[in-house]
């Protein structure tokens, strides 16, 4: 018997797919303990935002794309936002206090534990965690959850209760 789960109007999944093991475990333990639950799907199916949006069946702006940026003094600061909207240099100098750069895969990696493409706000540790008011606009949002082929349907206030996020507004204004 496959049992259908609905974890939004858009999105149905074989409880199956929902209960996979693929995430790291850092990731499926923070959800765990939090309530809540990844949806998985086939590996490289979702490094961005537009292939995310067309696997979960949302919007592009409902994916909450997490980045992570190096300040001029070499610390990391990640920033999440909404998936159709990019980040104001001159916002985000403002927020960390020097002029930062998008930090390399490598970096990534090593600060986050995820690759690039699956980087999410989950199980971080001693990493400042900003999100950008962009998410605010959508009822539901999906982070990845540490890799290329998940998201986490959430509202945005429960992603910063359980992360401890600070709000921000570093989204470039549309010209």
């Amino acid at each position: 018997m496959t049992m259908i789960v609905t974890m939004s109007t858009n999105v149905k999944m074989r409880y199956s797919e929902i209960m996979s093991t693929n995430l790291p475990h850092k990731v499926s333990a923070f959800l765990a303990r939090h309530g809540l639950a990844a949806l998985e799907f086939e590996p490289g199916s979702t490094p961005t935002s537009p292939l995310a949006a067309a696997q979960i069946g949302c919007q592009v702006g409902q994916i909450a794309k997490s980045l992570l940026f190096k300040d001029k003094k070499g610390g990391f600061h990640l920033v999440v936002l909404a998936g159709d909207v990019k980040v104001s240099s001159g916002k985000l100098k403002r927020l960390v206090g020097s002029e930062a750069s998008m930090a390399s895969p490598e970096e990534t990696f090593s600060v986050t534990g995820f690759r690039v493409g699956g980087v999410c706000p989950f199980g971080l540790e001693n990493l400042p965690i900003y999100f950008d008011s962009s998410l605010k606009n959508w009822p539901t949002v999906y982070p990845a959850a540490g890799n290329d082929a998940s998201g986490v349907p959430v509202t945005y206030q429960k992603l910063l209760e359980v992360t401890g996020a600070k709000e921000c507004e570093v989204a470039s204004t549309p010209a």
